[in-house]
């Protein structure tokens, strides 16, 4: 029986993943090699791990980071399709090898600024992580452990759930380097690491859910933020449980930049009533990002 040929969409796919994982493992290979390695800032996930081998044994970086996901392949086989395995070992494989290619032939290396090196690695780091990530996979590691925490709790994001995971490698790298201020500028790292990828994944659709109570200006305050901010309102009946009265739920959903005028709108028309504002991860449909 012969096998089904690739439709041209699938071919165009696999071309897009290719060059967002090239464009991914360059940039992530040079935080290694050009900021990470020369300044001994302490690298974090199954990278530092990698960097800890290297200090210690002389391994190349990229092989031992292949080798050490091994063991993640098997475990994101059973819990998260072959489907996503097959791609995070092309991708893993791939970023490996530049990793291994860029020590080899590119000799230059920035030890001018430590500080600006851990700046500069945290945002080479995130940037090629996070185009990794857009294509659906990880570049191995602690990436798969971050999926695998969202997968069971859905809210938290992949760069915190990542950033969770990484602290005890940061300090283990610290040791090895034999340096406190290893693991400091690994913080500094990682923070940066850590909001580029959220920028990258979340920043162009997220934005702030607000709740808002007023006893009997619910109607007025809905209408006057659809008028004066422009963002669609939803009116929920509720009933406060102390007092035992009736008052309706204003729900609305607005961009960081119309957090401001949202809340001065709601402070001159009801001065007694209550807000709480939230955190909207990802925000898709009528104003914002339209789901794929």
């Amino acid at each position: 029986m012969k096998k089904p040929r690739m439709t041209s969409k699938q071919i165009g796919t696999l071309a897009v993943d290719q060059v967002y994982f090239l464009l991914g493992s360059l940039s992530f290979a040079a935080s290694i090699n050009l900021f990470a390695l020369p300044n001994h800032i302490a690298q974090s996930g199954f990278s530092g791990l990698s960097v800890i081998v290297h200090e210690l044994f002389g391994l190349p970086v990229g092989m031992v980071n292949l080798a050490l996901n091994i063991p993640l392949f098997i475990l994101a086989f059973i819990l998260l399709g072959w489907k996503f395995v097959s791609k995070t070992i092309w991708a893993t494989i791939e970023l490996s090898v530049v990793i291994d290619l860029m020590a080899k032939f590119v000799t230059w290396n920035y030890t001018q600024d430590r500080l600006l090196a851990t700046f500069c690695c945290g945002a080479l780091r995130g940037f090629g992580l996070a185009l990794i990530l857009m294509r659906g996979t990880t570049s191995g590691g602690t990436d798969i452990i971050g999926w695998l925490v969202r997968k069971r709790w859905p809210h938290i994001s992949l760069g915190r759930a990542i950033l969770a995971a990484e602290s005890l490698v940061v300090l283990t790298s610290a040791w090895v380097f034999r340096d406190i201020s290893a693991a400091l500028y690994a913080v500094i790292m990682i923070f940066i690491n850590t909001k580029v990828i959220d920028s990258m994944l979340y920043g162009l659709n997220n934005g702030k859910v607000f709740y808002i109570f007023s006893q009997d200006k619910a109607e007025e305050i809905a209408r006057a933020i659809i008028d004066r901010v422009g963002r669609g309102v939803t009116l929920l009946p509720g009933k406060g449980v102390y007092t035992g009265q009736k008052r309706e739920m204003i729900l609305c959903v607005v961009h960081r930049g119309e957090v401001s005028p949202l809340r001065r709108l709601i402070k001159e028309m009801d001065p007694n009533s209550f807000m709480v504002m939230a955190e909207a991860q990802e925000v898709f449909g009528q104003g914002f990002a339209k789901d794929e």
